[in-house]
């Protein structure tokens, strides 16, 4: 079963790809992804996380010796989180991507922690990518995965092969 949904997660990671370059409004390529589960026969298991989020922008974090957490989250990431929450308020975008209103817009620049996660039965796969998303008006540089080289990717493109 784990096998599946890992081999199954490859049209997700397309579809949030293809559907960011398009611009579409970060809430319906969520809707979409949503609806790929439903026909593979899953569960939206990111929904378990707070707002229901399948990617949050990222930025740089501050080093530090000792970095306390609060709900399994480090309070320094949850700090950038709610700057950019904060910042994107003012200007009409969210650092969330998530099922509600507030992520009714294109996705901004910068990087994307991008994580669907299947689940069936009490199983679950997923995967954690940075999405990079420019300014670009050209559609192939305008949004990319950071990384092609990972093993869930090499996997699928192994599995192509045989």
């Amino acid at each position: 079963m784990h096998d599946r949904l890992l081999a199954d997660l490859e049209a997700h990671r397309e579809l949030i790809l293809r559907e960011v370059r398009e611009r579409r409004p970060l809430r319906e390529i969520y809707q979409d992804v949503d609806r790929l589960m439903v026909r593979q026969g899953y569960a939206n298991r990111h929904r378990a996380y707070p707002f229901g989020v399948i990617a949050h922008k990222i930025d740089r974090v501050k080093e530090r010796r000792w970095s306390p957490t609060l709900f399994g989250f480090g309070t320094q990431s949850l700090k950038g989180l709610a700057s950019d929450a904060l910042h994107g308020h003012r200007d009409g975008w969210s650092p969330l991507w998530s099922p509600y209103t507030f992520s009714d817009h294109p996705p901004q620049p910068g990087l994307w922690a991008v994580e669907p996660h299947l689940g069936f039965r009490g199983t679950g796969a997923k995967f954690e990518e940075i999405l990079v998303v420019t300014d670009s008006k050209d559609p192939q540089e305008s949004a990319f995965w950071l990384d092609d080289d990972l093993p869930h990717v090499r996997r699928w493109q192994e599995e192509k092969a045989a």
